[in-house]
């Protein structure tokens, strides 16, 4: 795999392309998944406390614990209640359904309403200074809140809903570029239909989604896609994107 085809997220060379696990259940074909994707070379796992209702976190505990050096599993809290009381509560749950001592990745799940994101980032870095939690990262945020949040802590990831049909984040991807910060799209390959992508899909013998991803890495040198699924074709697929790469006239089709 080239060089620019992985990237270092807090300090743990990952490839390029993740698996998302927001509809994971404890069953064995699932749990042979997340060792097939390992074993492939996707070293990028995301999961969140209320994923599955905790039963993503579980499985992935199930398949791969205790994690190998060089595995980032992340996961995340505060999604509904982002408080202190209510992320140290989430934080001791996810250490134990992971059945690790120390979480590699961790977010805030989302910005809370009535409690300032530096109150909720000072209360993960509370976990970070224990090191219960290595690395701290955001989920659908701003810029103007990944600044507030690093007055706070080192922020060693990003990760918003960002495609080919949703481009609503355009300014937080390329902050994430000039500072250095993996972006971590989900919903990557969401709502991707046109002609053009089939055509270019096509040329390069590849699917639509692949494609997808593929102008997801051209995007940003710091995008680390995390598509979801359930399948181990499809997570082969993902990870055999790795190798397409867009010309530019193909990406600027495309934007």
């Amino acid at each position: 795999m080239s060089t620019d085809r992985r990237l270092t997220v807090g300090d743990i060379e990952v490839a390029r392309i993740g698996l998302g696990t927001n509809r994971l259940t404890n069953t064995s074909e699932n749990r042979a998944l997340l060792r097939e994707a390992l074993a492939a070379g996707i070293n990028m796992i995301d999961t969140a406390h209320l994923y599955t209702g905790g039963e993503s976190e579980r499985t992935i505990a199930a398949a791969l614990s205790p994690f190998p050096d060089g595995c980032v599993v992340a996961t995340k809290g505060g999604y509904h209640d982002a408080t202190p009381e209510v992320l140290r509560a989430e934080i001791e749950e996810s250490l134990g359904r992971l059945e690790t001592d120390t979480i590699e990745l961790y977010y805030l799940h989302r910005v809370d309403r009535t409690t300032p994101i530096e109150t909720s980032v000072r209360a993960i870095k509370d976990y970070q200074d224990q090191g219960k939690i290595r690395h701290i990262g955001l989920s659908e945020v701003s810029v103007e809140q990944i600044e507030q949040a690093r007055t706070v802590a080192t922020i060693a990831a990003v990760q918003n809903e960002y495609s080919l049909s949703q481009r609503r984040w355009d300014d937080v991807v390329d902050y994430c570029a000039e500072h250095g910060i993996p972006f971590v799209p989900y919903f990557p390959v969401r709502g991707q239909r046109s002609a053009m992508l089939s055509e270019i899909a096509a040329s390069h013998g590849a699917t639509p989604q692949q494609v997808a991803l593929a102008w997801l890495l051209k995007r940003s040198p710091t995008t680390v896609p995390i598509p979801g699924t359930l399948s181990i074709e499809h997570m082969r697929q993902n990870l055999d994107m790795l190798e397409l790469e867009l010309t530019d006239d193909e990406y600027r089709a495309l934007m």
